[in-house]
């Protein structure tokens, strides 16, 4: 497995070298992406290099929190709402909506996802499930049946959770992207040339994706949504409830049966976001780690390889103990509990499970969210909503389609009310142990959060993951957030300037 890349000191004057330099610092700028420097990193950004001007309403001195995502542009987006003021569930649901734009290969309108949330006024953590739905019944001349989209809504809940900044200004950073471009990222291009032939071969997805002499827009070129910058300009006037029962919903109703998807009204009316208690687990000297509940099964298997992990099971047996819960589970139910726990489950096998991508933010009063995201397939049904410029997932339990494994974690302390470890993965089957390992290997055995990363999570996971060693709030310098750097994501930290 390789080791870590050289990474590029904070992104501001004084930054110290070295692991120690790193903690002692606070957050980090880490990256997987080869940025040559923060100027590049400010570019990415629609909103500027900085936050509001000392004296301004909104500005804040000092350690503001860190986040870390699959998406560099995304990153930023959050960072940005760290630096005006808002909180660690308004930066998530910021983020959140600027991937659906810079990544919509995995993060879309159409899509779902999941988030836990550890809130340290109420020392607990709680779920927040949005998940791309199933269809009940899948109608006549659907040839690619859509899952029941949920981002909207379910980022809408999670702003509920402890937000500061007004939601529709959240949501202007993605409008902003989709309306005046952004670059393609390397990750979305590598997404691009896996497939591309079929992708492009619907004409709505030809127009954004494509290159006008042929074949799939490449790393750095522009890519302009307008469509998409419409419907979110939408959303947010009207509110995201008019993608469910209002204006939107009749039109999405309507497009969605010409690309084959054929959603109804009442489908999207009583699809809710929901809130669950997670899956928490004890660890050591008083900590608890909370994992993602079933329908967000991935969690589940999470939880069982950390487990198997505790029993002292290597990386590849505590994958396998964790894949055979999440079966055991889609098979008969049950409570995921007794699952964690059970050894003698039998060995299971996935065929190819879809894509996620994933997201973890924290702030500085100790609020922490970690997220993943799905389409149920890279580029969902691989067909735009015509008109509103957003790929329509693609529905669960319809022919091949099976639901994605999101993988996402939180480590906290009840009695001091700080919470120590977010963690998110995705990677397909491998998706659950990018977030049991470097969770365990830090937790449980001590390793320094690199190290963690580094050991803990095998191909082809790709694990965001912060550590704050003494908890957070508390010591605010012994915080570190990293991105897997394989992939092609960034750890930012978010301090004034």
């Amino acid at each position: 497995m390789p080791g870590l890349l050289p990474r590029p000191a904070a992104c501001r004057p004084g930054a110290a070298p070295g692991l120690g330099g790193r903690l002692r610092a606070g957050v980090l700028a880490l990256g997987a992406l080869a940025l040559p420097g923060c100027e590049t990193l400010s570019g990415l950004n629609p909103l500027g290099s900085a936050g509001p001007a000392e004296g301004t309403p909104g500005f804040v001195r000092g350690f503001l929190g860190g986040i870390a995502a699959e998406d560099p542009a995304a990153a930023l987006v959050g960072r940005q709402v760290l630096s005006a003021g808002g909180t660690a569930v308004d930066a998530a649901v910021a983020a959140g909506f600027a991937m659906a734009v810079t990544l919509p290969s995995r993060v879309g309108i159409g899509g779902g996802g999941a988030c836990l949330v550890f809130d340290p006024a109420k020392a607990a953590t709680e779920a927040v499930l949005f998940l791309p739905g199933a269809r009940q019944t899948v109608p006549a001349g659907a040839d690619r049946p859509a899952a029941v989209p949920l981002l909207a809504r379910g980022l809408f809940a999670l702003h509920t959770r402890n937000p500061r900044r007004p939601f529709e200004e959240l949501m202007a950073p993605a409008e902003q992207l989709a309306r005046f471009g952004t670059e393609v990222s390397r990750g979305l291009a590598a997404d691009l040339a896996a497939v591309s032939g079929p992708l492009l071969a619907d004409p709505a997805a030809q127009a954004i994706f494509g290159r006008p002499g042929g074949g799939a827009k490449q790393s750095g070129e522009q890519m302009l949504q307008p469509e998409l910058a419409a419907t979110l300009g939408q959303l947010r006037l009207a509110g995201v409830g008019d993608m469910h029962q209002g204006v939107l919903a009749r039109r999405l109703e309507d497009v969605s049966r010409s690309a084959g998807g054929h959603l109804t009204l009442e489908e999207l009316r009583t699809a809710l976001p929901g809130l669950a208690r997670p899956i928490d687990l004890p660890s050591r000297g008083g900590d608890r780690i909370a994992f993602l509940p079933p329908p967000a099964d991935g969690g589940l298997a999470a939880a069982a390889a950390f487990e198997a992990m505790r029993g002292g099971a290597d990386l590849t047996a505590a994958t396998e103990r964790g894949l055979a819960a999440v079966a055991a589970w889609r098979q008969q139910g049950g409570d995921p509990v007794r699952l964690v726990g059970s050894g003698d489950l039998p060995p299971a096998r996935f065929a190819a499970l879809p894509a996620s991508a994933g997201l973890i933010v924290f702030d500085r009063t100790g609020l922490a969210v970690s997220c993943a995201f799905t389409l149920n397939n890279l580029f969902g049904t691989g067909r735009v909503a015509p008109g509103l410029g957003f790929l329509l997932a693609a529905a669960p339990g319809t022919g091949a389609v099976q639901p994605a494994l999101l993988s996402a974690a939180i480590a906290y302390n009840a009695n001091i009310r700080g919470f120590k470890l977010l963690a998110v993965a995705s990677g397909q089957q491998a998706a659950p142990i990018g977030v049991a390992g470097p969770a365990a290997l830090s937790l449980l055995r001590g390793d320094l959060p690199e190290s963690a990363l580094d050991r803990g999570s095998p191909a082809p996971a790709r694990t965001q993951l912060a550590v704050c060693a003494n908890y957070l709030p508390g010591r605010p310098d012994r915080c570190i957030a990293l991105t897997d750097p394989r992939g092609a994501g960034v750890a930012l930290g978010a301090v004034d300037q």
